[in-house]
């Protein structure tokens, strides 16, 4: 069956653009909220083993041009926003994307868009949602590098093959689904879910599942539990009806996945129409049918999972989490598992293995593995990674910890045991869960990590002025992001590393405190 181009390939055009309504943001992005010692009092005596640390504070804000650290390899595209390239790191040769945007062609909705972009994805830390490097700044323009994506788009990927088996399609929407869930219980809403905003890691491979990473945050928002959205804003073929009416919350992202979900299965958008106008009529009233050819060979249990997801009243609809753990999905999860890569024994000795006492070093192979390492070093452990996530909800809880080690034999009382202490090492966040950087830090051949020239980048990126010496003044621009930390807490930091006590840290003894 061919796709049904003649309404779905104007998305791009027919894109409803309003700038963000997440008036937090300012003129230069923030980095993630910073580690903090919210535990404990601002008195004498504390313990540096209080620092928190998350990937998103180790994104940079450069005031130069990306140039001076990469070259341009290719465009890769250009619109409303500026330009993407595909850029090499010239120390490291590492490929990643950069997106520019002319500042004098910026207007105030543009930038928006691209700040708040720069926002969000500072705060997600997920397998399927596209990774954020470092920010770049001059006189003229700025520059967003992240991790490249060779797949292209899900859209192109749709007309390619027409539509996707029951099978398929259930594997795609787990991923964003996935996403989607992590999203949502960190107060962010997407709000513009489409095709066109999920982009294949690298180009399909018949030996291996498609990895799907969720991409462009522009109009996504912050939000409280329980509160309500009123800006308009999406995609007219995917936006929910109570987008349009102004008064909605995160479920608007559960719509979308619906009609996602709908057109992977068929080809067909649920609500097809020639223009704005009549797509949003039929959105808003939001009827829809499976009289397609397409759809004789789909499941009722398929057809029951979109009509749910699709459910005008935002109160009976699901919410992303419950989506995620539907029979539908469930059931098709099951029987691809022969195909799925079976948990090692190997990743979950090695969390039980993993020291970093010192927390200057655990901040550096944070660092390290949320910065340095490729898509390629870190597949197999996203595989491990979501084997133990069995909920799919981006972060590995103590049950779910306890679980994996059951499987490999221990008894209850020894998994529980082995789960205490790896929760101790590994938790660097203190979220009370083993997030995806620090699952893939702690399960990692540390030694692999550090290389001269991993630990060399690593310096080079804390000592901010060039000097060859790291200052407490650098260690707190890197890792408190302006969050109250205790003068006596950044002397102990120091002291792990400044053997010779002259109140810096110079290569060697940052050498020597990795080594």
């Amino acid at each position: 069956m061919t796709l049904a181009v003649e309404s779905l390939s104007a998305t791009a055009d027919l894109s409803i653009r309003i700038y963000s309504e997440m008036g937090c943001f300012s003129s230069k992005p923030r980095t993630q909220p910073a580690p903090t010692l919210e535990s404990i009092p601002s008195t004498e005596g504390r313990r540096n083993s209080e620092f928190r640390f998350k990937p998103g504070q180790f994104i940079q804000h450069f005031q130069f041009s990306f140039l001076q650290r990469y070259k341009v390899v290719r465009e890769l595209g250009s619109g409303s926003f500026g330009k993407v390239y595909e850029a090499e790191h010239r120390q490291t040769h590492q490929r990643r994307a950069v997106k520019e945007l002319e500042k004098s062609a910026a207007e105030k909705e543009t930038h928006a868009k691209f700040i708040s972009e720069v926002e969000i994805l500072s705060r997600l830390d997920h397998p399927h949602i596209l990774k954020l490097y470092e920010l770049y700044e001059d006189a003229n323009k700025y520059y967003v590098v992240s991790e490249i994506l060779t797949g292209g788009e899900l859209f192109d990927y749709i007309i390619k093959v027409g539509h996707l088996s029951e099978a398929s399609a259930a594997k795609i929407m787990y991923q964003v689904l996935s996403a989607v869930v992590y999203c949502h219980s960190n107060g962010v809403v997407h709000r513009d879910l489409k095709p066109e905003n999920l982009v294949l890691e690298s180009a399909p491979d018949a030996g291996r599942d498609l990895c799907i990473k969720l991409i462009d945050f522009g109009t996504s928002s912050l939000f409280a539990p329980s509160q309500r959205l009123h800006l308009k804003i999406g995609t007219p073929y995917y936006i929910a009806p109570e987008v349009l009416s102004m008064d909605y919350n995160e479920k608007c992202d559960v719509w979308s996945c619906g009609v996602i979900l709908y057109v992977l299965l068929s080809g067909r958008s649920p609500f097809p129409g020639r223009s704005n106008d009549e797509i949003l009529r039929k959105v808003k009233k939001g009827e829809f049918s499976f009289a397609h050819q397409e759809f004789d060979r789909v499941s009722l249990e398929a057809k029951s999972f979109i009509r749910s997801l699709l459910t005008m009243s935002v109160q009976d609809r699901p919410t992303s989490a419950a989506a995620l753990a539907s029979n539908w999905i469930a059931k098709h999860r099951e029987t691809g598992k022969e195909h799925t890569p079976a948990l090692s024994l190997g990743s979950l000795d090695q969390l039980r293995r993993f020291r970093a006492e010192e927390k200057l070093k655990q901040a550096a192979l944070a660092f390290i593995m949320g910065q340095l390492m490729s898509q390629e070093q870190t597949r197999q452990l996203r595989e491990e990674f979501q084997a133990l996530d069995t909920n799919g909800d981006g972060k590995i809880s103590k049950e779910e910890l306890i679980h994996g080690y059951e499987k490999k034999k221990f008894s209850h009382e020894e998994a529980m045991e082995i789960v205490e202490e790896v929760m101790r090492k590994v938790d660097a966040d203190g979220s009370g869960f083993i997030d995806y950087t620090e699952f893939l830090t702690a399960s990692s051949n540390v030694k692999n990590l550090l290389s001269r020239s991993n630990i060399e980048s690593v310096f080079r990126a804390f000592d901010k002025d060039g000097s060859g010496k790291i200052t407490i003044a650098e260690l707190k621009e890197m890792l408190s992001a302006q969050q109250r930390i205790p003068e006596q807490a950044w002397k102990a930091l120091l002291r792990e590393a400044d053997k010779n006590q002259d109140g810096e840290i110079d290569l060697k003894e940052f050498i020597n405190l990795m080594g």
